[in-house]
């Protein structure tokens, strides 16, 4: 039985068949791509805002945490749609 992650392989020889693995690729890439950001964020932002951690966060560093990851994200979206804009040129 062959498989891939999550998703057997071994019987895909219907056209709804491949349709749920495209499926359930893309769940898997979501996820990834999800995980991957929060990796980036907390690499990023804590090495960023938290200079000295202890067991709790001061005001000022909740703060640079939240400007920090809000301008992450708009920078993600903005190469993410990039990307996705020149995936769907090419692919024209």
């Amino acid at each position: 039985m062959s498989s891939f992650g999550n998703i057997d392989l071994s019987n895909i020889n219907t056209p709804q068949k491949v349709e749920e693995v495209k499926n359930q690729v893309r769940k898997e890439m979501a996820m990834a791509n999800a995980q991957e950001l929060i990796n980036n964020i907390n690499k990023h932002c804590y090495k960023t805002c938290l200079s000295n951690p202890g067991p709790s966060l001061s005001s000022s560093d909740e703060g640079c945490l939240g400007r920090c990851m809000d301008k992450f994200l708009a920078s993600w979206d903005v190469v993410s749609r990039a990307y996705i804009g020149r995936v769907q040129q090419e692919n024209k």
